[in-house]
């Protein structure tokens, strides 16, 4: 064997064992040859995306995709929007001012009919597998569209789910989490006075760079890595803090606890965040769908009207794209308990600014919503849209040891169409 030869295979050696030693911690390596120089140029764009997901699954047929006079349709009336011949259910007022911003996708068809498939398909563009821990898309945001050092994490999620994480991009993409009340986690805060913890954090540093140094140990560096993000972390706090403008917003959002959030997700792109997860619950209707939805609906589409609204105001919808998504649809035919089960061969989503065409309801479903009549998008098809809309170019390839992973699977394709 030759010295390059034995110098590859070392190095193909060293990358699988990274790939599959101690778990998900060092799959890693991906993430760490990947492109670092396209990254920083798809940072120069500072772009944000805001994802409102709707766990549970909301139904079509009562948002965007209403079958009035058919025996699918259900209770609720279709009402006009400010885009001639887009129609939205009654129970969506503020959202029917907003259509002319909004790109509807009457036309998914994914390929997980459960929650836990779904909401990892929704979240990754992947199906679950056994081999590779796939990254959710906001860890994949945060890499190519996060600011390095920053005070503030790029990946948040307010009051939502997930399964994957950063996946094989490793710790440093992870998601910050906070609940549903919007606040701070408790640890998020140092208690220690300043002095103290100063002295503290410089014994501690010492310590662990020579540790690192001396065993030239990646996971060591990653450990160090996120305790200085925790340090920041105490110098942006007050980026969540929204008690002092909510008297100001809350007719806009709403005054509710997705009406906070919303609000919350607005300050955190006005302060530089590239990626953050609203979420809603309790759409997975099978009983009393209409009762259910129409609880829901009413607080979820004004704090989504007033986000659009609040992010054009103040000039960040042009480079901030707003996802409304779940993990699956709602059957088009209503079961005995008057209630509507999983559905994914056809259904909506929506998106909304940093260069989507808004006005236009993309795709058609059949006269009963059974399935796709025109324009069928799968789910690859819908996150290659997105990482095009926020300028990452959706072929990029990063690596689960030595296995290349594209950001959208392999053969999908961006839709034109919603792009102005």
């Amino acid at each position: 064997m030759s010295h390059a030869q034995s110098h590859l295979s070392r190095r193909a050696l060293m990358k699988g064992m990274l790939a599959t030693a101690g778990g998900g911690m060092v799959m890693n390596w991906g993430g760490l040859t990947g492109s670092a120089a396209l990254a920083a140029e798809v940072r120069k764009q500072k772009k944000h995306c805001i994802y409102l997901f709707m766990n549970g699954g909301a139904s079509q047929l009562e948002t965007f995709d209403m079958k009035p006079g058919r025996p699918t349709g259900g209770p609720f009336r279709p009402i006009d929007t400010n885009v001639t011949g887009v129609k939205v259910c009654e129970l969506m007022p503020y959202m029917a001012k907003q259509m002319d911003k909004v790109a509807v996708i009457r036309s998914m068809r994914t390929s997980e009919v459960d929650h836990p498939g779904g909401i990892h398909l929704m979240h990754t563009g992947y199906r679950a597998s056994a081999n590779v821990r796939f990254p959710e898309i906001g860890a994949i945001v945060a890499k190519y569209q996060g600011t390095v050092g920053a005070d503030l994490p790029d990946f948040v999620k307010v009051s939502t789910v997930g399964s994957s994480g950063s996946g094989f991009l490793g710790p440093k993409y992870l998601p910050f989490g906070i609940g549903s009340d919007g606040n701070l986690p408790t640890f998020a805060v140092s208690n220690m006075d300043a002095t103290k913890e100063a002295k503290r954090h410089d014994l501690r540093a010492f310590v662990d760079n020579q540790f690192a140094t001396e065993t030239k140990s990646e996971v060591a560096k990653m450990h160090i890595e996120g305790y200085e993000a925790a340090r920041r972390l105490q110098k942006g706090r007050t980026a969540f803090k929204i008690d002092a403008e909510w008297d100001k917003y809350k007719e806009l959002y709403g005054d509710s606890e997705f009406g906070r959030r919303c609000l919350l997700a607005r300050k955190l792109v006005e302060s530089g965040v590239a990626f953050i997860e609203v979420g809603q619950s309790s759409y997975d209707t099978h009983s009393d769908n209409a009762t259910g939805h129409r609880g829901l609906l009413p607080p979820m589409e004004q704090a989504w009207a007033g986000l659009l609204t609040d992010l054009k105001d103040r000039g960040l919808l042009e480079k901030t794209l707003v996802v409304w998504a779940g993990e699956i649809g709602r059957t088009p035919y209503i079961n005995n308990r008057a209630g509507r089960d999983h559905y994914v061969r056809c259904w909506s989503t929506a998106l909304a600014g940093c260069g989507i065409k808004g006005g236009q309801a993309y795709g058609m479903s059949d006269e009963n919503g059974i399935d796709v009549k025109e324009n069928p998008v799968p789910e690859g098809d819908f996150f290659a849209t997105i990482y095009k809309a926020l300028s990452i170019d959706p072929t990029t390839e990063n690596y689960a040891g030595l296995r290349p992973v594209p950001l959208a699977p392999f053969g999908s394709k961006v839709v034109k169409a919603l792009l102005g």
